[in-house]
């Protein structure tokens, strides 16, 4: 099928009846005068302003750390135990609420422009609420709940118009928009480190939630569709056959499973750095920072990886790299080099892993025979991911909590096994392993093919 009859074709499934005046002399293109896909001033338009919204919106969860080693020394909050469950209960309902707000979105498609700047009006709200919290649980419900709601709004209409704007080169642009996030958690951490010290949390959960409403709101313009808006009509927002079908089953559970650990590393780094290497704040914020920068570039580059190698082959290289970095430089650091060391390798590869997400949505989305389209919707294929990944990133609240509260392995083994922190770094290489099952599982079906013939 010609490029030009494919747009006609999505064009078709995407707009209104002819008696509603959207599709008359569609073929001569009389009523329709579409820009470009994969290129052109809109379409990088619309990606630039996706990269800033997404930045800021991930990019202030990802530096929960900060938070954290902030939280933990200062009242009232240092006696709590649940203050990590802050930043995983942000990040895991940012995740976990995209497939609902895509769903939503689906059925009133004509008012997804407006999402944007209303999901940033409610993150504004939350932070400003959270500098008045004198309770762990207090922030829980606003820095984590309210700021993961407001932020899912603002940012999920990036995801759905992506699949309008970019075609051939899908893997790029989603790798540049998640690379925002690794960049904005790079610089966030220094902005709220210096802030945190001078002006203390309360100031600077209101200067944060005014700065990412005042540099997002006005790009919200050019978050946009390609197809008319108008002209769209709601579709059905959750078909679920896929996510209970076998050839997704062994991407979501290296997804979830990876989730659950993902993001132990970023929430105890600075905090590890200060007790168990005595690193000053700055030191100990620069883990965070070091980690978010190789995440960018991680991210980057695999976006372009997939779209060139099998997801399978993507998935693995992000697992192999994370693990290494995880059982050999984090478990084995005894410095702040070393550390360091740990925290670009992480970046690289376990930062890399969402970036996968495209090639994943490209295989599902083609049969195995043929190589031609299914049907199946690749932001449906996201929904799925993102509900894995939120899953994950709950459970890994609680569970970190509760793997280092006694600290068993403290002092009974060397470096920074025998930390305290060992049982996390451990639990963290393992999920970062088993983050590749799906490409275990394709040599397994490969391996069963060539037994039967």
């Amino acid at each position: 099928m010609s490029q030009t009859s494919v747009e006609l074709e999505l064009i078709r499934s995407q707009v209104g009846s002819p008696e509603q005046g959207t599709t008359d002399n569609l073929d001569g293109n009389a009523e329709f005068s579409l820009p470009p896909v994969d290129g052109g001033k809109e379409a990088w338009l619309f990606l630039a302003a996706s990269f800033v919204v997404d930045a800021l919106i991930w990019g202030f969860t990802f530096s929960f750390g900060v938070f954290q080693d902030y939280y933990s020394q200062h009242e009232p909050f240092t006696s709590s135990s649940k203050i990590a469950v802050i930043g995983t209960t942000s990040a895991g309902l940012l995740y976990l609420l995209s497939p609902i707000a895509l769903g939503i979105y689906r059925l009133f498609p004509r008012y997804v422009r407006y999402a944007t700047p209303f999901g940033l009006l409610i993150v504004l709200l939350s932070l400003t609420l959270a500098s008045l919290a004198t309770s762990t649980t207090t922030l829980i419900a606003l820095q984590g709940v309210l700021y993961a709601v407001g932020g899912t709004i603002a940012y999920t209409p990036t995801i759905l118009f992506i699949e309008e704007w970019f075609a051939a080169r899908k893997g790029m642009a989603y790798g540049m928009v998640w690379s925002g996030e690794g960049l904005a958690s790079a610089v966030i951490p220094l902005i709220l480190q210096r802030l945190l010290t001078q002006y203390g949390h309360q100031t600077t959960l209101r200067a944060s939630g005014v700065a990412i409403f005042i540099v997002c709101a006005p790009l919200s313009f050019f978050i946009k569709p390609r197809l008319p808006p108008s002209n769209t009509v709601a579709t059905r927002p959750w078909e679920l056959k896929l996510l209970f079908s076998g050839i997704f089953a062994p991407y979501q559970l290296g997804n979830l499973v990876q989730g659950t650990g993902h993001f132990i590393p970023s929430i105890y780094l600075p905090t590890y750095a200060r007790t168990v290497l005595g690193a000053s704040g700055f030191l100990a914020a620069l883990t965070v920072l070091l980690v978010n920068i190789a995440t960018t570039i991680g991210a980057l580059v695999m976006g372009v990886l997939t779209d060139r190698l099998p997801a399978t082959t993507c998935i693995l290289i992000s697992s192999a790299g994370a693990t290494l970095g995880v059982f050999l430089a984090w478990g084995l650091s005894s410095s702040l080099a070393v550390l360091y060391v740990f925290c670009i390798m992480y970046g690289l590869f376990a930062g890399s892993f969402t970036a996968t997400w495209p090639g994943i949505m490209r295989a599902l989305g083609h049969t195995r025979e043929s190589g031609e389209i299914t049907g199946i919707d690749p932001t449906l294929v996201f929904s799925g991911l993102c509900a894995g990944r939120g899953i994950g990133s709950l459970v890994s609240g609680p569970l970190s909590e509760a793997l280092i509260t006694d600290m068993d392995w403290k002092g009974h083994a060397r470096a920074g096994y025998g930390s305290g922190y060992g049982t996390l770094i451990v639990y963290t290489g393992i999920t970062a392993l088993v983050s590749s099952s799906s490409f275990m599982w394709k040599m397994l079906m490969t391996a069963r093919t060539s037994l039967r013939q």
